[in-house]
């Protein structure tokens, strides 16, 4: 029976649902259809208009759109997927196979004991010694068309020393040349000359040699002889050098107009070699150097080589026909550490010379000496990673300027 209306006595009409409960079976879902209420009132007749608009059940999509849609995104977030994993294997294959272009050097770090080398400062940066090797054949001795070893005793002196300091967080970078005449103690062969060092040990001498002067642990080595250099300068198109004034030709150096000169490599070649026509001899031509390695470095900047993964992985393949750097640096990190230069600029980058002490003559050979007190000093910012402060208070460095001879 139905319950009566307490005040009527009819029967109570039960309440019509104005939705979908979430909780409760919708209409026809228990498999019997509820119909209108019996509350004695005919349905209207046909052409009626019925008094109000029965409830509506919400729209909801249909199970075949859903599961269209469902499939639609599936494959959108698949294909998305392949894309990215796909072009990380690309970026990896390619990285891999220009860093694996570089030819490694075998034994280029000192077989002394830790005991007797630098202590490793953890957080201080990355630092480098770069090496040019006065060999002067036409068969190359460093890069993948190597056909000639990199040292044989004897065979070929290091001509340019160079080491360089990245900071921890790649914000910065220092440069400093030591001139090849440096009069330094060569482990188990007396006080020499610097360059000396790589004739008699190759690249584990001459390391373990600046790190027992700089008392700075040598991470990594990279070494290119004059063939490698010319190639290196024709394969990024030339740099532009300005010569500030006229400089006279002496003897076999060449005459330089004052000016602007776009070089390619047997001309950039000559620039860096020349020290006999300079007021500075060796010291002017390290600055010489620094230069061209300014004007090199602005020149792959400015072609944003270095913020472009494959433009960059063009450069190792590059640097890989010509360069070869220690069997430590692995092809990982060879591209971390190109990549990690990307935010470096110019203006972050300091060239200068070790302090200089003064000529001075061993025997009947002429040698530089170094400042001793302002070389220790700049030796310990650079092993503890605080070169920026370091050149806040000694403004007045043998710093690269803008007007090298």
């Amino acid at each position: 029976m139905e319950p009566e209306d307490e005040q009527s006595g009819e029967p109570a009409q039960r309440p019509v649902p104005s939705g979908l409960s979430l909780f409760e079976p919708a209409a026809g879902a228990s498999g019997a259809e509820e119909g209108p209420a019996d509350s004695g009132e005919q349905p209207p007749s046909d052409g009626e208009p019925p008094d109000r608009e029965p409830d509506r059940e919400p729209d909801r999509e249909p199970p075949a759109r859903r599961r269209r849609t469902r499939r639609v995104l599936l494959w959108t977030l698949s294909a998305l997927l392949v894309l990215v994993v796909g072009g990380c294997g690309a970026l990896w294959w390619t990285a891999e196979h220009y860093a694996s272009s570089v030819q490694r050097i075998p034994d280029a770090f000192p077989t002394a004991p830790e005991s007797a080398q630098p202590k490793p400062v953890p957080g201080s940066g990355l630092n480098l010694l770069l090496v040019g090797l006065d060999a002067r054949s036409d068969t190359p001795t460093t890069g993948s068309a190597a056909k000639a070893p990199a040292w044989q005793a004897g065979a070929a002196r290091s001509d340019t020393m160079m080491l360089l300091h990245l900071s921890d967080d790649r914000s910065s970078a220092t440069l400093v040349s030591l001139p090849r005449d440096t009069w330094v103690p060569i482990p188990g062969h007396g006080e020499a000359k610097l360059n000396a060092a790589y004739s008699w040990g190759g690249p584990a001498l001459m390391t373990e040699t600046v790190q027992n002067l700089t008392g700075i642990r040598i991470d990594h080595l990279a070494v290119i002889d004059w063939n490698g250099f010319r190639a290196l300068t024709d394969a990024v198109g030339g740099v532009d050098i300005t010569v500030p004034r006229t400089i006279e030709g002496v003897g076999e150096a060449r005459a330089w107009e004052a000016g602007t000169h776009h070089m390619d490599g047997a001309t950039a070649l000559l620039y860096v070699r020349e020290r006999y026509g300079l007021p500075g001899g060796d010291l002017d031509r390290t600055k010489r150097q620094q230069n061209f390695l300014r004007a090199l470095m602005l020149k792959v900047m400015d072609s944003g080589t270095l913020t472009s993964p494959s433009r960059l992985g063009g450069l190792l393949g590059t640097v890989g026909e010509v360069v070869s750097v220690d069997d430590r640096l692995s092809n990982t990190d060879l591209f971390q550490l190109a990549w990690g230069l990307r935010s470096l600029r110019a203006d972050d980058v300091r060239f200068m010379n070790a302090p200089f002490g003064g000529f001075a003559t061993r025997g009947d050979q002429s040698v530089v000496l170094l400042a001793d007190r302002p070389a220790a000093q700049l030796w310990e910012a650079i092993r503890n990673d605080r070169t920026d402060q370091y050149f806040q208070e000694h403004k007045a460095g043998d710093t690269l300027g803008t007007d090298v001879d």
